[in-house]
C-alpha cells in the first residue's frame, strides 16, 4: 500500500509539527515523517488518528499499488506550462474537507456563468451554519420537492434569501430550509 498523507498534508499547507499537534494526543514530527515514508507501519489506529487530525476519511490515506490514480505532472504559470520536480496525487476538493453529505447539481440549461453539462457539487449544511455560506451559491428544498439556486445574499431567523443567477430573475426568499448545500466545486467538461 502507498500512503498518502504527505500529499494530504501539504494540500492543507501543513508542515510534518502542524500535523503531529493536530493528532490526538500529540505527537512527534519524526514519527509523522516516519509515517509518511513507510519506515514506520501506518497501522488502522494510525490511519484515524491521522484522518481525524486531518479532517479526511481514513481511507483515503492509502491507495492501492496496482490502481493508477490521477497525478499532477505540471503547473501553470505566467511563463507557461512548468514540469513538477517529481508528479503527485491529484486529490478532489471534496476528498479535504468533511461535514454533511454530497450533492450534484447537474445543469441542464445556461444559468449565469453554468453551461449546460456543468456539474455542481455542493456541501449539505444545517440551516444554522448558514452564515458560513453567505455570498456563495446553495441549493436549498422548498416545499412539495421543489428547490432554489442561487447565492445566498442573506439569513435571518428562519429564513434564507437567494439571488439566481439568471439575469433579471428576483430575489427568492424560503422559510425554514431542512437544510442548505453550498456549491464547493465545478466539473465541467472541455
Amino acid at each position: 500500500m502507498i500512503n498518502r498523507i504527505r500529499t494530504i498534508r501539504k494540500e492543507k499547507g501543513w508542515t510534518l509539527a502542524d500535523l503531529a499537534e493536530a493528532c490526538d494526543p500529540v505527537t512527534t514530527p519524526q514519527t509523522i515523517g516516519r509515517l509518511e515514508t513507510g519506515t514506520r507501519t501506518l497501522s488502522l489506529k494510525w490511519m484515524e488518528r491521522l484522518g481525524a487530525a486531518l479532517e479526511v476519511d481514513p481511507e483515503l490515506l492509502v491507495r492501492s499499488e496496482e490502481k493508477a490514480t490521477a497525478q499532477i505532472v505540471a503547473t501553470l504559470d505566467q511563463d507557461g506550462p512548468e514540469a513538477l520536480d517529481a508528479p503527485c496525487d491529484a486529490l478532489l476538493a471534496t476528498d479535504l474537507t468533511q461535514g454533511g453529505p454530497l450533492m450534484v447539481l447537474e445543469v441542464s440549461y445556461p444559468q449565469g456563468e453554468y453551461r449546460p453539462g456543468d456539474q455542481l457539487w455542493l456541501r449539505q449544511l444545517d440551516p444554522e451554519d448558514a452564515h458560513k455560506a453567505i455570498n456563495r451559491d446553495v441549493l436549498v428544498p422548498k416545499k412539495a420537492g421543489r428547490f432554489a439556486f442561487g447565492r445566498l445574499i442573506d439569513r435571518q431567523e428562519g429564513l434564507v434569501g437567494l439571488l439566481p443567477p439568471g439575469h433579471g430573475q428576483k430575489q427568492e426568499i424560503i422559510a425554514e430550509p431542512a437544510w442548505i448545500a453550498v456549491a464547493e466545486m465545478l466539473i465541467r467538461r472541455l
